[in-house]
């Protein structure tokens, strides 16, 4: 068949054809990526119509394009093979194979070492050229490289592997993101269950069970309308998630999460959703919505059953809302749009579930266990978690303000003091208000205190400094304290002089620069790539990187001695110098005057996201080494990426 075609080829040239065909032009270029090695650059600029076929072809297929390279008697030196571009795979019906082929152009690269004196580098390409019609015999063209006239280029073999690397970050990233919503929607179907437990809910689970017993003209119908039922339930929590996401929008609950005044009425919002649990009083809407849902609930229907769900959601009010604005302010300060939305779909499934399951199978009933003391128990130990996530939101605002009332001490204090408290009111030490008479503890309640004794006891050793890696995105970080270094500690393996603009981090003295441009100065002064750290003092993700990533041997060795870091706060309410105040170019009209309004105008300028953290590896001229990077809890592609980012600094 190959043998066939060609002598085609050669009768379309010689009978009867006076024309000479040049479907494909070719051009060189050379790339300098080292002292001795270069990259020769194949150019095939391929005429409409006509295709050129790879160097890669079946046996007994067409004439596959082949390079051969002078080695100026021994001077030059091939490394690996030719390479090529993507092109298109066909089946082709002439040679009846799966061939390789390009259109419109075509690049072919070579790596070589030059060991001598050479200034050009002479070689020949052997290529066949078809298009729908016909073929044109095979062709030699001369090919010619100087090496006098490369331009600076990127060793191909470090692009595929920053390429490579680049993918495998942005897959633990989409990976992260992924597990985020995940965890959002596992925390808030637990929440769900839990409200579930809580004495303004559970005893309404019979009381809708013999609704639906009543109302129901046979078992098909019962079933039909408990999943109707939860639908519904779940349809109206979603929708309080909707409307959360659609008036504060991405942008702004990222803004929000680090906004002073959103942490600190989310702190007092949090203090009364805990002492209502506690028992001082119950959060309550107004009877008259109440009473209004329950009549159109009467309408019987579709329309009545949603409004039964509606009802629910109401009369439970007291129970359920604390729950739900802990989780939507929790889901909202993460910076996820969609986040509220997966909470209230989590948590109205979990409430959801058990209503329709027993409404539609009211037997189910027997196996329920009866409301009792323990209701309230499972209320007043929300309470307690409502109680120590606050403070949360607290730490946040003296972070953002930079006051030092809530360091890492001080935060530990408080909860150890809170857990301890929940130990013992468990262990029946402590009486609430509501509370029934304790004659014994269950063997439930009893292993519940242990568990909080145990976590209480374990936070202890924080007073001292110790990293407590199990709740590293809840206390403020350990440089933020009155003992950076630990209780007695000391600053070991410091770095003698600190260079103006800088400071050590604690616990692990990372050199660190809060000034992009003396930390650009210091890089170029010593001669080091750069590292943007874009972080915030409230930013939970950059905590868990920098007391969960940043510590493992092979980073911290690396944040230490190869790259100059330069952490930039985003959240940083210091004023800037009067010289130093500028217009904002995303906000015309609008005055940056505060320092972190500065970096975050920097981020969102210049890298296009405003999200923490954010992690850049960059040259001296400020070029990328390598795509930056968001919160990647995964150490080793971490690793890897500050290790490809340094090594492409290098060449």
């Amino acid at each position: 068949m190959r043998n066939l075609f060609l002598f085609f080829a050669l009768l379309t040239v010689f009978v009867g054809r006076s024309q000479v065909l040049e479907p494909v032009k070719w051009s060189t270029s050379v790339e300098k990526i080292a002292d001795t090695e270069y990259v020769l650059i194949s150019k095939a600029t391929i005429d409409s119509g006509w295709h050129l076929y790879s160097q890669n072809v079946p046996q007994d297929g067409p004439i596959p394009t082949t390079f051969t390279f002078d080695d100026s008697e021994g001077q030059i030196q091939l490394i690996g093979n030719t390479s090529e571009g993507k092109g298109h795979t066909v089946n082709d019906p002439v040679f009846e194979m799966t061939i390789k082929f390009f259109e419109n152009t075509a690049i072919f690269k070579q790596k070589i070492n030059v060991k001598g004196d050479v200034s050009t580098v002479q070689a020949f390409v052997e290529f066949m050229v078809c298009d729908d019609a016909r073929c044109l015999p095979p062709t030699e063209v001369d090919l010619e490289f100087k090496l006098s006239e490369a331009t600076a280029g990127v060793d191909t073999l470090t692009a595929n592997t920053t390429e490579k690397v680049q993918k495998e970050v942005s897959q633990a990233i989409d990976s992260s993101s992924e597990k985020g919503i995940w965890s959002i929607f596992f925390i808030a179907f637990l929440s769900g269950f839990a409200a579930l437990l809580t004495p303004c809910v559970f005893p309404m689970i019979p009381m809708t069970v013999s609704f639906f017993t009543k109302q129901s003209k046979n078992k098909a119908v019962g079933i039909r309308n408990a999943i109707i039922y939860g639908i519904s339930i779940i349809a109206i929590y979603v929708l309080l998630g909707i409307l959360v996401s659609l008036i504060f929008g991405a942008d702004a609950l990222n803004a929000l999460s680090t906004n002073v005044w959103f942490n600190i009425i989310f702190f007092v919002l949090l203090i009364i959703f805990a002492v209502s649990f506690l028992g001082a009083f119950e959060i309550m809407l107004p009877n008259s919505w109440a009473n209004k849902v329950d009549s159109q609930a009467d309408r019987g229907g579709l329309i009545g059953i949603f409004f039964m769900a509606l009802a629910l959601a109401i009369v439970s009010f007291s129970c359920t809302g604390p729950i739900v604005g802990t989780l939507l302010v929790e889901a909202a300060s993460g910076g996820s749009q969609i986040g509220p939305i997966v909470g209230m779909l989590g948590f109205s499934l979990a409430i959801a579930l058990p209503f329709a399951l027993f409404a539609a199978f009211p037997g189910w009933l027997n196996s329920l266990p009866k409301s009792g003391g323990w209701l309230n128990t499972v209320k007043v130990v929300l309470g307690f978690l409502e109680l120590a996530l606050a403070f949360k939101f607290l730490s946040n605002a003296d972070l953002v303000l930079q006051l030092h009332w809530l360091e890492r001490e001080v935060f530990i204090a408080i909860w150890i003091a809170i857990f301890g408290a929940l130990a013992f009111y468990l262990f029946g030490k402590i009486q609430l208000p509501h509370d029934s008479p304790l004659s014994h503890i269950s063997v439930g309640r009893l292993s519940l205190g242990l568990i909080v004794l145990a976590f209480t006891i374990y936070m202890i050793p924080g007073l001292w400094g110790a990293p407590l890696n199990l709740i590293s995105a809840f206390p403020p970080p350990q440089h933020y304290s009155e003992s950076p270094y630990g209780v007695g500690g000391a600053s070991a393996g410091a770095h003698g002089d600190i260079p103006d603009g800088a400071h050590l981090m604690p616990p692990h003295n990372i050199l660190a620069f809060n000034d992009y441009d003396k930390g650009l100065a210091y890089a170029k002064k010593v001669g080091k790539p750069v590292m943007i750290d874009f972080t915030g003092h409230a930013c939970v993700n950059c905590r868990k990187m920098e007391q969960n990533v940043w510590v493992k041997p092979n980073v911290l060795e690396k944040l230490k001695n190869d790259v100059v870091l330069i952490s930039l706060y985003v959240d940083d309410k210091r004023q800037l110098g009067a010289d130093d105040v500028v217009e904002s170019k995303i906000k015309p009209g609008k005055k940056l005057k505060y320092i972190g309004q500065k970096w975050s105008e920097l981020q969102t300028i210049k890298y296009k996201t405003n999200s923490q953290p954010f992690y850049v590896l960059m040259d001296h001229s400020e070029n990328n080494l390598i795509d930056p990077v968001a919160y990647t809890p995964d150490a080793k592609v971490y690793n890897k990426w500050l290790e490809t980012g340094i090594s492409n600094f290098k060449k």
